[in-house]
């Protein structure tokens, strides 16, 4: 082999490692039924505050508020602070109204002056609640979050190991009625949170608190600062480093359930999204002494944790060089490119069947409902390909119409195309999902999804993360772009 040749299958080899990544985790999470931390768990109550900031959130905080005080915790040591952020819809007067139904449980901490987004309107009520000494944990949520009845107490009952800082809960999508977008982020958060946090708790380290549902222990808190970090996008992940690093477990509990509404079109996923990626970015700079550095965190600097963090982060870098490496093999080494192309193919087919499945048993409710969005994950075009690598012969007999090439002159211009698309379709499916998220603005708007459909939910996470390269290089301003909430959400 040449050098050109060698540098080539190093690229491809390298756009293959997220895919090594996800089939380790997913491996990982067979043993957490013996690797676990229910064992070290006991019944537990601690006097609980729960801060629940808001923003013109009138048209959910009664549903809220009502079901978390019906949750099976004792009433005595609940007391609920909704922290409103200057709203300017009904939300003062529904609160008053809350504080008199419930005087000793419901309070209303009201800014003034907001707009600064959710880290700072957290921190208002963080440092009033810390005033006082009646909070022994602090339960952060969103306001559109609905708990299930005993998703708190499952969460407390870890608190009873003195070593344990936080517990997140397992945030499922709740909108009803749902539509193929809300399917996706379904699907998406059993590998990410069911699936991904298990394995994070077999080896000892929690990449992210779900912003939504994170409980702390009062000594935790104050060690970490007492406050939320509000110089970045990403608060509740810093607050996760910052929890480990402070000597402090955190802890995923799947069985906590709580219901969120997600956004339901791809423009509002743009912006959720494009606000995490950003911040992942934040948190990666902040702590690049971290990364596979065992002696600054035995866990965090750790090989496992930092290849699952930037398989996520650099996943668009590594989609591009296979597709680079694939393309520049076919001009130069055709017969060896498909070779390559093969192997990338038939590890995908190995790891998508063994993690669609693997979801779909780890939480099978969801799974009856959002299963044609798993199997849609990747997109048609890449779903095609996947089915075709799964039976011998097939991608020679629909890309090379059965024929044997050594060069890809002797091709002939259909085959040629053909062959250079979907070598490159790694990188094109990113650009597809771009599109139709331009197009979703636009009066050919219905073309948004079929365009989704084709390109792939899994491409336009990918987007956007790409997408958050520039935003950050650029130093484009850290705007806190609020998801608009309907009051759809529902526990299912």
């Amino acid at each position: 082999m040449n050098w050109l040749t060698v540098t080539c299958t190093i690229l491809v080899i390298l756009g293959s490692l997220p895919l090594w990544v996800s089939m380790y985790q997913f491996l990982i999470i067979g043993i957490h039924s013996r690797r676990n931390h229910y064992a070290r768990t006991a019944a537990c109550y601690p006097r609980v505050s729960i801060l629940v900031p808001a923003w013109n959130e009138a048209s959910v905080l009664t549903s809220t508020i009502k079901i978390l005080m019906n949750m099976s915790y004792p009433k005595d040591k609940l007391r609920i602070y909704v922290i409103d952020d200057a709203s300017t819809d009904e939300t003062p007067q529904l609160m008053a109204e809350k504080t008199r139904q419930f005087p000793n449980n419901v309070f209303h901490l009201r800014r003034e002056n907001g707009g600064q987004g959710k880290a700072h309107t957290l921190n208002h009520g963080i440092r009033l609640v810390l005033e006082e000494d009646w909070s022994e944990a602090f339960l952060i949520m969103d306001a559109d979050v609905l708990f299930e009845q005993n998703a708190l107490r499952k969460m407390t009952r870890h608190l009873s190991d003195p070593q344990v800082g936080a517990v997140t809960a397992y945030i499922k999508e709740g909108s009803r009625p749902g539509n193929l977008m809300t399917r996706f982020i379904d699907f998406e958060y059993i590998t990410a949170q069911a699936a991904s946090r298990r394995a994070q708790n077999v080896m000892s380290f929690m990449a992210c608190l779900a912003g939504g549902a994170q409980l702390h222990t009062r000594k935790n808190l104050e060690a970490i600062g007492g406050a939320i970090d509000t110089s970045s996008l990403a608060e509740d992940t810093f607050t996760t480093f910052k929890t480990q690093l402070a000597g402090h477990q955190a802890i995923f509990d799947g069985n906590a359930i709580v219901w969120a509404e997600e956004p339901d079109n791809i423009d509002g996923l743009w912006k959720q999204r494009l606000r995490w990626a950003r911040g992942n970015w934040q948190i990666t700079k902040q702590y690049w002494h971290l990364w596979f550095n065992k002696t600054a965190h035995a866990r965090l600097g750790g090989f496992a944790f930092g290849m699952i963090w930037f398989a996520i982060l650099l996943m668009p870098v590594y989609m591009i060089l296979a597709a680079t490496g694939l393309v520049v093999l076919f001009f130069s080494d055709f017969a060896w490119s498909w070779m390559l192309f093969r192997m990338f193919w038939i590890l995908n087919v190995i790891v998508y069947v063994f993690v669609t499945l693997f979801s779909l048993l780890i939480d099978p409710k969801s799974a009856r409902q959002s299963w044609s969005a798993g199997v849609l994950f990747p997109g048609l075009i890449s779903l095609t390909v996947i089915v075709l690598s799964y039976f011998p012969g097939a991608l020679e007999a629909v890309l090379l119409r059965g024929q044997e090439y050594q060069d890809w002159r002797e091709m002939g211009i259909g085959t040629r195309v053909a062959v250079l698309f979907i070598y490159s379709w790694l990188a094109l499916s990113m650009v597809a999902a771009l599109l139709a998220k331009c197009v979703e603005k636009t009066p050919l708007k219905k073309l948004a999804m079929p365009l989704l459909l084709l390109s792939g939910y899994g491409p336009l996470l990918c987007a956007i993360t790409f997408n958050s390269y520039v935003a950050e290089l650029r130093g484009k301003e850290m705007k806190w772009d609020k998801t608009e909430k309907s009051g759809k959400v529902e526990i299912q």
